[in-house]
């Protein structure tokens, strides 16, 4: 049985010198080490489809990696893929929240998987949206390899649904910024992980 192929690219390094949290707010990233996204050029597979979230980070990272010599389908905007929403926190640092709205904060951070920052998303919530959207281009581009520049949220959504693990245990992944991770999808519905936050161009990630 051939797979679909996901190749999941976390987008390039954010700026963001006031450290504010940002979740679907956009905000620039840094796409200048030419290294790097040689690198991953290198790494994904030519001709495959693209897709990638809406947000300019992750636009502006498939970009760079397609600058780079790496061939495909022209990107797709896929608002599934999006980073977690934090509703009325993004914007704010993390200082101003725990200020204002101390419970709240504190709640959120116990049980993250399960909780929502005002007008905002739980983990749990993304990976909903998350599996809707494997699950659909899964059978749209069977037997395919799929890029898709996302989030380090929605990547993790990702682990959750291949390894089908419990959605706090998925937040403990690390993923990296210009990280590649590939889950597989079969045609039965079964999931396989061949690699998990991959830096190509860097040494490996210790944590």
């Amino acid at each position: 049985m051939t797979p679909t192929r996901w190749w999941l690219v976390r987008h390039a390094p954010v700026i963001n010198p006031s450290k504010v949290i940002y979740g679907q707010h956009d905000i620039d990233c840094d796409v200048d080490d030419a290294t790097i996204f040689n690198a991953v050029a290198e790494t994904l597979p030519s001709g495959a489809l693209w897709l990638q979230s809406p947000l300019g980070r992750t636009r502006k990272t498939a970009a760079a990696i397609r600058a780079a010599g790496c061939a495909g389908d022209d990107p797709v905007n896929e608002p599934r893929l999006m980073e977690q929403c934090f509703g009325d926190w993004q914007g704010q640092v993390r200082e101003e929240i725990l200020s204002r709205q101390p419970e709240a904060y504190r709640r959120f951070w116990l049980a993250p998987a399960d909780e929502c920052a005002p007008n905002g998303e739980s983990f749990i919530d993304v990976i909903g949206r998350v599996r809707a959207a494997l699950d659909d281009w899964s059978v749209r581009a069977v037997g395919r390899d799929v890029v898709a520049v996302m989030h380090g949220g929605s990547i993790r959504a990702a682990l959750a649904i291949a390894l089908d693990i419990a959605p706090a245990k998925a937040l403990a992944f690390h993923t990296e910024t210009v990280s590649v991770t590939r889950i597989d999808h079969y045609p039965d519905g079964a999931w396989g992980v061949a690699f998990v936050n991959a830096t190509p161009g860097r040494p490996a990630p210790r944590h």
